[in-house]
Parts: structure tokens; C-alpha cells; sequence
């Protein structure tokens, strides 16, 4: 990447807003040497064509008034390199190429705090979102999820926010795995405060990226853009506890949108942070319970969850004909043969011989000329919900 590319795109992140569309145009049409130029170079003027298409005057005005404001991006570079990190942009061979499908809605660059790979850990990681004042239950889920993904080697990407964010970045912690944190603030900085230890271990441990210059702040627009980010760099977005207007169904969107999984995990239906998912799962979502559902979803060919049943009981080991003749057997009382045979569809002597291979097994026990089952029987037969 040529140095003089990179300072421009270093510069156009703290003059043009994420995800503007028309600046991504601006990029792609003019590239970002030729892009800034015509910024600096404009005066504003209220009457005549601008310098660049797209845009209304009063927002020109605006751009014009932050470049003024902008220092210089060799300061930024050195601000961010004081802490470790670096800016990476598109034609980079760290850039991770899934972000293109963003189209002209994609990053200007990323400032990226951290050792590992961004475009490596990229191919291999999994979104998980959801709601900042969630549940217990919510909780428990959300850093299962992350340790689980870890110790199958995946890498877990959150937004670094109280509750969902935070028990998925700290359960793949836990699990000494990978972990990203992309924020709608600048990385030298922490958002909400609270997070500083959290941020911090993860900048050790994984990464911490944004697309916003160091120093610049949170703002609520920030937070839905930067979704977009989230649901781009990953395989999948997996939501824990949404409401219906949560922001964590934002990226499950986009994920939809670029052709990525959108998953939720499903909570009680009386509760109000389900609601968002719920809807999700109707609709076109997965429904996913633990990290190896996760991962047969978004993992390679034959990575499969294994098959989920209820438990064998014993006489799911028996002989068709056999458990024909136990099931002729009523919850209280004894029959005799005949009638055993009867509701069976077997003759005397093959109900007889089924009998007696039952009473070997303590299924049944004979009284007489009649025969009924044992008590153990009672309750391991019928344990299933049958009847009593």
C-alpha cells in the first residue's frame, strides 16, 4: 500500500462518518488521494457544482469545517503506534477481503490494537451478540458460547458492551481463545468505562479494532454502523437476548444481507429480552443451543453437532415382538395369558416365551396363572410418560 494512500484514508476517517455510502463512492470512483484533495482544496460556496458529487451543500459545509479541524494523519499514526497499534485499509495484505461485501458501505480503514492477524483471524470467527441489561440466563449462555467456540479454535467477535458482549468476550477469555472487540469509539480510548480491564485484557490477548480515529467518542449512530462491521468481518452472528428493538437484531440483519448465518438462542417465551429473537428464529433465523451447533453451521463440511436424544430406556432394547407382549401388560393389576396374548397379536406359546425372557430381564412377574409388571418395571417403563 503506497504511504501516500494510507495517510489519505488514515485522514478521510476523521472527516467522513462509517458507512457512508457516497464517500464509499467518492473512494471507489476518485480513490483516496484525489478524494481528499478535492476536499482540501474546496472553499465553501453555497451556489455551482461541488468538487464532489453526491452530496448537499449544507453537509459539504460540514465535511469542509472538519478537515480544517483534522491533524495531520502522520499524528494519528504515531498517537495509535504509541499504544501498540496500527491502521489497516483496503489493498493491505492484513485487510480482511469479507469486509468488501460491504460494497461502498465498507470501512475507510480500520485502526486495529493488537499482535494477531486481523484478516487471519477473520476467516475463522463467529459473531455473538445481544443485550446490554440482559438476564442470568442470558449470561450463562452468552459466555458458554464464547468458551465453547474457543476451544474449537474459532475466534469470538463482540462490540466489547456491557452484558452479552461482555460474557462472550470473557468466556473466550477464560478459555485462553481469540478474541475481538470492535468499537464505535476510538481504540485509544473505552467504552462504557467500566470496560477499561476488559478492553485492556483483550488488547493483550486478541484484538481491539474500529474504524473511528484515536480520541473520537461514542455517539448512538456510531453503535448501528458499527454493526455492520461486526456481521461483515464474521461467518455467522448469533443473538442471545434481543428485545424487538434491540441493536443486536441490526447485525443479525446485516448478517442476512451479506449471506452470512444469522442464529439465535432461544430463551422463555414470557420474557421481553426473547422477544427480538424469537421473531428472528420465525422468520428466517437458526435456532442454535451450544457452540458445536454453531460451528456445524458456519464450520467446514463434516463439522457436525452431535445427534441430540433423550435417554435409552430399557425397553428400548427389546426385541419388537417382546416389547409387544410388555406393553399388553397394564400399569396396575395382572392378566393371564390369553388376554396378554390377545392385546399382543401373539399366540399362547410366543406369549408364553416372551414372558418368561421378560421375567429374566425384571420386567414382569407371574402370580399365579396371571402376570403383572414388577415394581421396578413400573417406574422405568413407563419413566418416559407413559401412563402411570
Amino acid at each position: 500500500m503506497p504511504e501516500v494512500v494510507r495517510l489519505a484514508r488514515a485522514r478521510l476517517t476523521r472527516i467522513v462518518e462509517p458507512g457512508w455510502a457516497v464517500a464509499g463512492r467518492w473512494l471507489r470512483e476518485f480513490g483516496p488521494v484525489e478524494t481528499l484533495r478535492r476536499i482540501d482544496e474546496a472553499e465553501e460556496r453555497t451556489d455551482g457544482p461541488l468538487p464532489l458529487p453526491g452530496v448537499r451543500a449544507e453537509r459539504w459545509a460540514g465535511l469542509l469545517a472538519r478537515a480544517r479541524e483534522a491533524p495531520p494523519a502522520e499524528r494519528d499514526l504515531e498517537r495509535v503506534a504509541k499504544l501498540g497499534a496500527r491502521f489497516v485499509c483496503p489493498g493491505d495484505a492484513e485487510w480482511p477481503g469479507q469486509l468488501d461485501d460491504l460494497g461502498d458501505e465498507r470501512p475507510v480503514g480500520l485502526w486495529v490494537r493488537g499482535g494477531p492477524s486481523l484478516r487471519m483471524w477473520a476467516l475463522r470467527s463467529v459473531a455473538v451478540v445481544g443485550a446490554r441489561a440482559c438476564t442470568d440466563y442470558g449470561v450463562r449462555m452468552s459466555a458458554s458460547l464464547g468458551a465453547g467456540l474457543a476451544e474449537r479454535g474459532w475466534v469470538v467477535v463482540s462490540g466489547g458492551a456491557y452484558g452479552i458482549d461482555a460474557a462472550a468476550h470473557r468466556g473466550a477469555l477464560g478459555a485462553a481463545g481469540a478474541t475481538v472487540a470492535v468499537l464505535a469509539c476510538g481504540v485509544d480510548r473505552v467504552y462504557p468505562r467500566g470496560h477499561t480491564q476488559l478492553i485492556d485484557r483483550i488488547a493483550e490477548q486478541g484484538l481491539v479494532i474500529g474504524e473511528l480515529p484515536p480520541g473520537d467518542h461514542p455517539t448512538p449512530s456510531r453503535f448501528i454502523l458499527r454493526n455492520r462491521v461486526i456481521a461483515a468481518l464474521t461467518r455467522g452472528t448469533v443473538v442471545v437476548e434481543a428485545a424487538y428493538r434491540s441493536g443486536a437484531l441490526g447485525t443479525a440483519r446485516w448478517a442476512q444481507r451479506l449471506g452470512r448465518h444469522a442464529m439465535g438462542v432461544p430463551g422463555p417465551v414470557t420474557s421481553g429480552l426473547s422477544g427480538g429473537v424469537h421473531e428472528l428464529l420465525r422468520k428466517e433465523g437458526v435456532l442454535v443451543t451450544d457452540a458445536e451447533e454453531v460451528v456445524e453451521l458456519v464450520g467446514a463440511m463434516g463439522e457436525l453437532a452431535p445427534e441430540r436424544r433423550g435417554p435409552v430406556l430399557p425397553r428400548d432394547l427389546l426385541p419388537a415382538a417382546t416389547a409387544r407382549v410388555l406393553a399388553a401388560l397394564p400399569g396396575r393389576g395382572a392378566r393371564t395369558v390369553a388376554e396378554i396374548g390377545r392385546e399382543a397379536g401373539t399366540s399362547a406359546d410366543d406369549t408364553i416365551g416372551r414372558l418368561y425372557e421378560l421375567r429374566s430381564l425384571g420386567f414382569v412377574e407371574r402370580h399365579g396363572e396371571s402376570w403383572q409388571l414388577t415394581r421396578q418395571a413400573i417406574r422405568g417403563v413407563f419413566s418416559d410418560g407413559g401412563p402411570p
